[in-house]
């Protein structure tokens, strides 16, 4: 979960590739390693990425989030992470990707540049009102009677849940050749960060 991030955080998006047959020991260490970074002082939100189910995919990752560029750094060059890097290296292929996000770029997440940012502004849209609307006419009159900060909890809840791992994921793979931009990927400072 990214959980108390400011608007000045730094998120980073991390992804590596698992070797065929490897999936579940990644996996079980990735949850470990998860739960352990967690704990570190210097970050301050996370989330897991993992391939959908029978999707074939073999890219697995973590977003994480930092207040400033010294936490980030400082959480990269700890032996918590060092350990890590030595852990999962006979599981993975090649290097690690590492770039930072920006905005709406956690839900665009893709190999390449992230999209403009007008399209992943219209692209979420796309997403919210169908959801806003669905959930206006099923939940809605069931919580409108309840105390207005609960009723908007659920619905909230409801319309992020949706968006998070229904309409989004859907959404962005429908739009993916008209949502890949012409931006060149900028790289995540000098160093090589991994998972």
């Amino acid at each position: 979960m990214l959980a108390g991030v400011g608007p000045r955080s730094i998120h980073v998006a991390i992804t590596r590739r698992i070797k065929p047959g490897h999936e579940q020991e990644f996996e079980t260490a990735l949850k470990e390693f998860f739960a352990h970074s967690l704990a570190h002082s210097g970050v301050h939100g996370a989330a897991m990425l993992v391939p959908p189910p029978g999707s074939g995919s073999m890219e697995y990752g973590i977003i994480r989030s930092f207040a400033n560029a010294d936490e980030r750094d400082a959480f990269y060059a700890s032996p918590l992470y060092r350990e890590w890097q030595k852990q999962v290296a006979p599981l993975s292929e090649g290097e690690p990707e590492a770039r930072e996000l920006h905005g709406l770029e956690a839900f665009f997440r893709q190999n390449s540049a992230p999209p403009p940012r007008w399209k992943m502004a219209l692209a979420t849209y796309l997403g919210v009102v169908p959801v806003v609307m669905g959930l206006g006419l099923t939940v809605g009159p069931v919580v409108r009677s309840w105390n207005f900060v609960l009723s908007n909890l659920v619905f909230n809840a409801g319309v992020v849940a949706l968006l998070t791992w229904v309409v989004m994921p859907l959404l962005t793979r429908a739009l993916h050749s008209w949502l890949k931009g012409e931006r060149r990927e900028l790289p995540l400072n000098q160093n090589r960060h991994g998972l």
